[in-house]
């Protein structure tokens, strides 16, 4: 069995993993890389390896860089099944085509300024219908439902609690040239213990292998408690100074905790009633979804919803969905909270909240997530007092709060638990999904920890024999 690395490899984004075992190819999600426009444009458009010759694609959530280059990939011919939850399938229904538009939006930003330089035109890798068209190939398994996708290969969906549907990847491998059985643990992204909406990641065992995500290594969270106090004092300097405060937002998860957070903040006392706009179609369309797969949240969160206490839906709460909507909101008068996607603030809506609020120091822009290295977001978050945003150039006058605990990421102890609750020898692990500093400040904790098994980061393109 040989496993490599093609993405998500001393980086957070573009996550792809390739299993050959048996003469099949299994690829381990198919995610955009996220970054400087240029270098992500000349990393997405190509694979290391021929689209054709993968025979099936393992999905471990919804979120663009994880799914985002599905839609390249079946264009390009493959032609085999997508395995994801339930909830994945309908969330990447949505945020498919999404990213399809963003990236022919960028394709023409770019195009215009090539026409200007006299270089030639480029070509979107992907469009709007060929996403809707690759999720048609997507076959969806239920968590604990041992499904075999491959000769000799089966899998198994566990809950990791990281975003509606999202699930680490069991796979119960026997490898025929060798004749030796053995069981492959993707974590996929891994949740918080204690999220408000989602349960707690679960355990697995007898585990040979684990591929693992490495984030928020050597980093740790703010307490929930001190995180909602926070929050109430952000939003009574708001309503005090009659500012603006900006959230850019993940529009799968984030916006949906969000909402959750500021209706029991709201109840508590905290502030009184103040105008909130949640202005992404996508999160409004995600918001949807969660209320389809409200099994799959915490039963107080599933009570609620059936109550008629929706806190989807709170008094004040407004959804915007058109774009006349959108501009509007920079007529508002007085103190009012924007939810806003994309969450690193590279693309979407949030993008002209920020182009006509970060001059004003009435206003704060709240950061509750993570944002890759160069994106506009991780510039605001580095403390950059001018930032380009659609082609002009900006003033950063607007506070700048960061709030990293309301991260769908475990943090470095939270990681370190869920290892624990790995179960098996766990002879190999490879470090994925992290900046090359979070990755090391893991394998140290974990090289601690695991004296009898090998923890390595694993480097981008880099191939391993099982």
């Amino acid at each position: 069995m040989k496993l490599s690395f093609h993405g998500a490899a001393g980086t957070t984004t573009g996550s792809k993993h390739l299993i050959e075992v048996n003469g099949q190819r299994i690829l381990l999600d198919c995610g955009l890389y996220q970054g400087r426009r240029k270098d992500t444009f000349e990393r997405n458009r190509s694979f290391p390896f021929d689209p054709t010759k993968i025979d099936v694609v393992v999905l471990s959530h919804a979120h663009i860089d994880h799914s985002g280059n599905l839609p390249q990939l079946c264009k390009l011919g493959f032609t085999g099944n997508i395995y994801a939850t339930p909830a994945t399938r309908d969330l990447c229904s949505i945020m498919l085509p999404d990213a399809a538009h963003i990236h022919e939006s960028d394709i023409a930003w770019l195009n215009r300024h090539r026409e200007q330089d006299q270089l030639p035109l480029l070509e979107p890798s992907y469009t709007m219908a060929d996403a809707e068209k690759c999720v048609r190939q997507f076959v969806t398994v239920t968590y604990h439902r041992p499904l075999f996708i491959a000769d000799g290969v089966q899998l198994t969906f566990i809950d990791a609690g990281h975003v509606l549907g999202s699930a680490q990847v069991i796979l119960d491998i026997d490898d025929r040239q060798t004749g030796r059985k053995s069981r492959l643990l993707f974590s996929g992204d891994i949740g918080r213990p204690n999220n408000d909406l989602l349960v707690d990641p679960e355990p697995s065992e007898k585990v040979d292998y684990v591929i693992m995500e490495s984030t928020y290594g050597g980093r740790k969270h703010e307490l929930a408690t001190d995180a909602n106090n926070h929050v109430c004092n952000i939003i009574r300097r708001i309503l005090q100074q009659k500012g603006k405060l900006i959230i850019p937002a993940f529009a799968v998860e984030r916006t949906q905790q969000l909402l959750f957070t500021l209706d029991q903040l709201r109840h508590e006392g905290c502030f009184p009633l103040i105008p909130t706009f949640v202005d992404s179609p996508l999160a409004v369309r995600a918001t949807e979804i969660f209320r389809l797969h409200v099994d799959e949240l915490k039963p107080e969160v599933r009570n609620a919803v059936f109550m008629n206490n929706d806190p989807f839906g709170f008094e004040g709460l407004q959804l915007v969905r058109t774009v006349d909507e959108s501009k509007n909101l920079n007529r508002l008068k007085g103190a009012a909270i924007i939810i806003s996607a994309s969450g690193m603030a590279e693309s979407g809506r949030i993008l002209h909240h920020l182009r006509n609020n970060l001059g004003n120091d009435h206003n704060i822009i709240l950061f509750v997530g993570y944002c890759a290295e160069n994106t506009l977001g991780w510039k605001l978050r580095e403390g950059h007092k001018h930032v380009n945003i659609l082609g002009g150039s900006f003033e950063v006058n607007a506070e700048i709060e960061i709030l990293d605990s309301f991260s769908g990421h475990a943090d470095h102890e939270e990681l370190l638990g869920w290892f624990d609750r790995v179960q098996g020898p766990k002879s190999r692990v490879f470090l994925v999904h992290g900046e090359p500093g979070r990755s090391a400040a893991l394998k140290t904790a974990l090289d601690a920890k695991h004296s009898s098994g090998r923890v390595e980061v694993a480097a981008l393109n880099q191939h391993v024999e099982l």
